[in-house]
């Protein structure tokens, strides 16, 4: 998936909704590849678009290709530096203990998440790890915004998918010397 920025934005300061709008996007970007439908966007202190990021698990080989880490790794490589103090990340479903722990060492000074994640979230879901105490820098979470369209295109998804898997089962079930297309005896 590629991050290069929407032109139509790159040099805008974007409200909360906007920026959420461009991860739902990269989302559906995701979902095209046959990725999770999980977009992040990040944008930098004074609000301008910094990267965009789609799921890229699947296609990379490379479980840490979460959007929250494409988009982060743009980022940081946009700017030179691995700390993004005032930087902002929104991003489509909440997230997983890897993302968050990245985001924090980051410096993000929030993030901003859609759909929860009950499996994974650690933002509020199955734990709060944004809130710890003993941590040296806390960021700003918040989740909620946008989260049905986030969580419709999760749920479409995974609908699809299962169905792509059952008519697999079938296809499998049909007897060798018959072709799928003929009727049943």
């Amino acid at each position: 998936m590629p991050t290069s920025l929407p032109p139509q934005t790159e040099g805008d300061v974007l409200s909360d909704a906007q920026a959420m709008v461009l991860a739902l996007e990269q989302a559906q970007c995701a979902a095209q590849m046959g990725e999770v439908p999980v977009g992040a966007v990040l944008l930098g202190a004074d609000g301008r678009l910094l990267s965009v990021g789609a799921n890229r698990t699947v296609c990379d080989h490379d479980p840490t290709q979460h959007a929250e880490i494409v988009a982060l790794r743009a980022a940081t490589r946009k700017v030179g530096n691995y700390r993004l103090p005032g930087a902002s990340l929104f991003v489509t479903l909440e997230p997983c203990m890897m993302c968050l722990g990245a985001l924090l060492h980051a410096r993000l000074s929030r993030v901003v998440w859609a759909a929860a994640d009950p499996k994974t979230g650690v933002c509020g879901s199955v734990e709060s790890l944004h809130l710890h105490p003993t941590l040296n820098h806390h960021t700003r979470v918040s989740g909620g915004l946008m989260a049905e369209d986030a969580a419709q295109a999760l749920r479409d998804f995974f609908r699809e998918r299962r169905e792509q898997k059952k008519l697999q089962k079938q296809a499998e079930s049909v007897p060798s010397d018959q072709s799928p297309l003929d009727g049943a005896p």
